[in-house]
């Protein structure tokens, strides 16, 4: 039986006597490392060839960042070189779990050589391209650019399933045919179809300028994300992680259903710095599920909480993911104003999340952890204080001084880390008697191991971003977005007539404003299933490119909004981001349910589906932002324009609906519901998307008191029942 205490480690070496992990962890374990930083497990100077890869790689993206001048395409190509000479290195084609392959067969090395040649190509002859040329290709270039078309799905096939590759073969067959090859009949005046592309024009749009490939998201992913990630692997390399847990497992273990409450509050302490949800889950789950189970969680239930709380951290600033640092650039706001705004909705998702799991707790009968089994959490703060300051550095400085930017300040705090992992292992090396020496050996090997694992977490967020580039890139060469914009448009118009029709019966009623309220929200229900849909097979950085390529200036059209003003299309852009993050949690593909359920015993799909359960409260949160952007700050027309005073009316309003709504959801509140008493919940749940009448406000908080009140009164009526105490 595992130790529910122990840190997790990729290294069965490095573990103490006595903790090694069980067969699940090992298998979840696996599952991280064959989908986000390689399956092969190799050996000798295939491994020094790829820790010296995986180190060059970290350090020129420092030197990158420190000189600030190196030209946008040059960086991005060097980084995609990077990804490719790595990705065919350590991700197989075909993944083994159990038996990692030990050797990089002779093909990859062939692959490998040819895709990271096709990216020097384009470093070398861009010049000329760009200059001699007049951006027109020769038949050479169009050769060197196909191939690294070729190259890069074959990698992201590797790296991040089938999916995107799929996805951007039918974009990139819809240019070369145009939708008059494809679509039979007049489809009206209003449409505006596209005849058709060249290879060569294809491959020039895609291979040789800043609008496909080599666009926005891998320059934001080389430019910005790679030192984040960085960050969060020396952060937890650190010893980081394994003190947020035991900060969570010591404050909240103890309360009833308390193990599901510290895997809630650990797994938002991880997501300041990590906005993996799969890693996240092993990292924490690995105690967390096994504390949860003991308590009583059914296996299914322990590995939904750690999912649902895993997943969210992708929402928790400042890291949220490459996703984020993507939206920032598509909006042209700072970083800081974005994490500002997304602050008030990660703590009202995690919030909420507490009462889910509380409400389970209580449904369940459950009780806490012994105190006395529990770390101590003065004792633990004071072991670990230190990791707070490159924390603290790093939110503070990204949200109070508008002059840093996001890069140089997540440089700053890797460079501040790096001297905090040497002093670290030298003082820990003294009192444990060793030299300063060896301290300093130790130090440099975790930076090493820290460098090895950050560079091997980007190789799939590296690809991911360059496959999305060929999406984006065919979008705006062909004009899909409006045509598609167009569809969906007559589409809309033709729900609205309804609604007017039907609504004009009912005296009163305002028709034109119910009509559009509900053209709208077809829409976004719409994008809701599209993203989910996408997220079965995409990452959270892929699926969110694809969403705002071409469903955020959808919902834009039908909802009136300027496409230009971040202010209008900031809620826009979250309300995709949230359901695509809640895609993580998605049956039948949720690899976070996967890995839990290989450590918790539980049944994956079953696991899937009751994280998605849990996860609801999420979309109605998305919905919330949309129509109510007080909760992402905006005020007066302008970003970070909400005064605390309505910030706190906000902040309220929306915990309680979103309470409201997941004791309706969950069929739990002071005790069972029954379907009268979860349709009042819903009732009360939805009136608080928009709290900005008085009355409404009362008439939803009348109906939740009414809920609770009526459960009281059949709590009394009952006979008592033997119900563990909350430890």
């Amino acid at each position: 039986m595992s130790d529910p205490t122990r840190p997790i480690s990729s290294d069965p070496s490095l573990e103490p006597p006595g903790t090694e992990m069980t067969e699940g962890e090992r298998r979840a374990l696996e599952m991280v490392e064959a989908a986000e930083t390689g399956g092969r497990k190799l050996f000798g100077g295939q491994k020094t060839l790829v820790t010296v890869i995986a180190v060059a790689w970290c350090l020129y993206q420092m030197y990158a960042a420190q000189v600030g001048n190196i030209d946008l395409l040059t960086l991005r190509a060097i980084h995609l070189a990077f990804a490719f000479s790595l990705g065919y290195l350590v991700f197989p084609f075909r993944k083994t779990p159990g038996n990692p392959q030990t050797r990089v067969p002779w093909y990859d090395w062939v692959l490998g050589l040819l895709a990271t040649g096709t990216a020097i190509y384009l470093i070398l002859q861009y010049p000329s391209i760009a200059t001699v040329q007049g951006g027109v290709l020769t038949n050479v270039d169009v050769w060197i650019g196909s191939a690294m078309v070729v190259l890069l799905l074959l990698a992201a096939w590797r790296t991040i399933g089938i999916a995107m590759p799929i996805v951007a073969s039918v974009f990139m067959l819809y240019a070369l045919t145009g939708p008059r090859g494809l679509i039979r009949g007049d489809l009206g005046p209003q449409l505006q179809l596209h005849a058709g592309q060249t290879w060569p024009q294809v491959v020039g749009q895609l291979f040789a300028n800043t609008e496909g490939i080599f666009g926005t998201a891998i320059g934001v992913s080389a430019q910005i994300v790679f030192l984040f990630v960085l960050f969060g692997a020396i952060f937890d390399k650190l010893g980081a992680g394994d003190w947020f847990m035991n900060v969570a497992q010591g404050a909240l273990g103890g309360f009833r259903g308390g193990p599901a409450k510290a895997s809630v509050l650990s797994s938002a302490l991880n997501g300041i710095i990590s906005g993996s949800a799969v890693s996240n889950v092993v990292t924490g789950g690995n105690i967390t599920i096994g504390t949860m189970k003991r308590v009583g969680y059914s296996a299914e239930k322990a590995g939904a909480i750690e999912v649902a709380s895993s997943s969210n951290g992708q929402l928790m600033p400042p890291v949220m993911g490459a996703a984020a640092f993507i939206m920032a650039q598509n909006l042209n706001i700072e970083y800081r104003t974005l994490i500002l705004a997304a602050a008030i909705p990660a703590f009202l998702c995690y919030g909420a999340l507490l009462v889910v799991v509380h409400l389970e707790a209580l449904k369940l009968g459950l009780k806490g952890l012994p105190r006395n089994e529990l770390p101590r959490v003065r004792q633990t703060l004071l072991k670990g204080w230190y990791y707070l300051i490159p924390l603290v550095y790093l939110i503070g400085t990204l949200t109070i001084n508008p002059e840093a930017t996001p890069e140089r300040v997540a440089l700053n705090t890797v460079f501040m880390m790096i001297v905090m992992m040497f002093i670290q292992e030298v003082y820990f090396g003294s009192r444990k008697g060793l030299s300063v020496g060896q301290g300093l050996l130790d130090g440099g090997r975790k930076l090493i191991e820290a460098f090895e694992g950050g560079a091997r977490s980007m190789i799939g967020i590296a690809i991911a971003t360059a496959a999305a580039g060929i999406i984006v890139g065919i979008v705006t060469i062909t004009g899909l977005g409006f045509g598609l914009a167009d569809i969906v448009q007559l589409a809309s118009d033709g729900v609205r007539n309804l609604i007017l029709s039907v609504a004009g019966l009912i005296p009163g009623l305002d028709a034109t404003a119910v009509a559009g309220f509900g053209a709208i929200l077809i829409v976004l229900m719409m994008a809701q299933l599209i993203a989910l849909i996408l997220g079965m097979g995409l990452p959270t950085t892929a699926n969110y490119i694809l969403m705002s390529a071409l469903i955020v200036p959808i919902i834009a059209k039908i909802a009136g909004l300027d496409n230009s003003n971040p202010v209008q299309m900031l809620p826009v852009h979250m309300f995709v981001f949230y359901f695509g993050i809640m895609a993580d949690s998605t049956p039948p593909v949720a690899l976070a349910a996967f890995a839990a359920a290989a450590i918790s015993g539980g049944n994956p799909v079953a696991t899937g589906v009751q994280a998605f359960k849990y996860e609801l409260r999420t979309a109605l949160l998305a919905y919330m932002m949309f129509f109510n952007p007080q909760l992402l700050l905006i005020a007066n027309n302008r970003l970070s324009g909400l005064g605390f005073g309505d910030a706190i009316f906000m902040i309220l309003f929306a915990f309680i609906g979103l309470v409201a709504f997941s004791a309706a959801t969950m069929r739990f509140l002071h005790r069972k519901t029954n379907p009268l008493q979860a349709l009042l919940l819903l009732v009360a749940s939805f009136m608080l998307i928009i709290p900005t009448h008085v009355l409404v406000n009362l008439v939803a908080l009348g109906l939740i008191a009414l809920v609770y009140l009526w459960q009281k009164a059949g709590s009394r009526r009952e006979p008592p029942k033997s119900v563990p105490a909350a430890a």
